[in-house]
């Protein structure tokens, strides 16, 4: 079986590393739209444009389905996607929720949702976790986070001055944080350690994994060693730069 991976930019790499751990993919196409991203900041018709023009992309290489790892793209262009697809598109946001509600019992828990502004603007996570009785849950736009990951940075003074300026206002420590952008797992750590380790955070590669298993039925295969072609629409070698050292441990 063959699945494509796509993304804004690099950010999608950590959901492909779940993804190559879990060994489910007989061959894996990834392709970061990396001369565009990021998609957080665009307006609606824009992410829809770029995403179907990432899904004419895939075409030549034959998919069998196709992980939108972008939660931008799968906040706002997933339906298009769909329609224009003779494979399963799948996105990010609904494996999250799954995910939140398996480790989450308590409706009344404080959950935060950190995102790019188009995500968060969206309310996708928002609505659906509202939908499911939460009753206490933040979304917060983190967009700065997102060049800061780009420029590889993963520590230091300026990561830990953006999330002053982002999580300051923060009384109640959340029950559970969704990374509702695939960029933020590559600075989890420190996420972690700013609120005292004393939240759960929800990553999509982990809850794209689960829900393949269980809404799709692709098993993982011990023996198999995936097939991994990466793509991106500029810098290809920052990309490979990047996944040679966030999956050497796949």
């Amino acid at each position: 079986m063959k699945a494509g991976v796509f993304d804004s930019g690099i950010g999608g790499l950590t959901v492909l590393k779940n993804i190559l751990e879990a060994k489910m993919f007989d061959e894996i196409v990834y392709y970061g739209d990396t001369a565009r991203v990021p998609y957080g900041v665009k307006d609606e018709q824009t992410i829809i444009n770029f995403s179907l023009e990432a899904l004419e992309f895939f075409a030549p290489h034959h998919i069998d389905i196709l992980i939108v790892a972008c939660n931008t793209a799968s906040a706002y262009a997933l339906d298009a996607m769909s329609e224009k697809s003779s494979i399963p598109v799948i996105g990010v946001i609904e494996p999250g929720i799954e995910a939140l509600k398996s480790k989450v019992s308590n409706p009344s828990a404080p959950i935060l949702i950190i995102a790019t502004k188009a995500t968060i603007e969206s309310k996708q996570y928002q609505n659906r976790l509202h939908l499911e009785h939460y009753t206490s849950v933040r979304g917060l736009a983190t967009g700065l986070f997102v060049p800061i990951v780009e420029e590889g940075i993963r520590g230091g003074a300026l990561l830990e001055a953006c999330m002053e300026y982002y999580f300051s206002s923060i009384v109640q420590v959340p029950q559970a944080i969704i990374l509702g952008c695939t960029h933020f797992p590559l600075i989890a750590d420190k996420i972690s350690e700013y609120f005292g380790d004393k939240s759960l955070l929800i990553h999509s590669g982990e809850a794209i994994v689960d829900y393949l298993r269980e809404k799709h039925q692709i098993m993982p295969k011990r023996a198999l060693s995936s097939k991994l072609q990466l793509f991106a629409s500029s810098d290809l070698t920052s990309l490979e730069n990047v996944a040679s050292k966030w999956l050497k441990k796949q």
